[in-house]
């Protein structure tokens, strides 16, 4: 499903118009860019929770060459579905 007919989906179910329900998504995406800037997490029952994780440096080698390098941390997007959502996907 891509951006379009997820926003069709959305917009019919909510009876709103598509502009509207794009608004709405946009929001969602602001407030949530928002509250991982913060460092916190989200937690949507039904659904999972979504937090920010930092990754530690590590070393990486390339198997082509066998060279070995030093990839620095990183700040990273982890999702836990709910138990509620893995058994409905069961």
């Amino acid at each position: 499903m891509n951006n379009k007919q997820f926003l069709t989906e959305l917009s019919g179910k909510c009876q709103m118009t598509q502009e509207n329900a794009a608004g709405m998504v946009q929001t969602l995406v602001e407030v949530m860019d928002k509250v991982w800037q913060n460092g916190d997490t989200i937690s949507l029952s039904g659904f999972g929770v979504l937090e920010v994780k930092k990754k530690n440096e590590r070393i990486s080698v390339n198997p082509t060459t066998g060279v070995r390098m030093l990839v620095p941390p990183k700040l990273v997007l982890s999702y836990k579905p709910s138990t509620l959502l893995k058994e409905k996907l069961k």
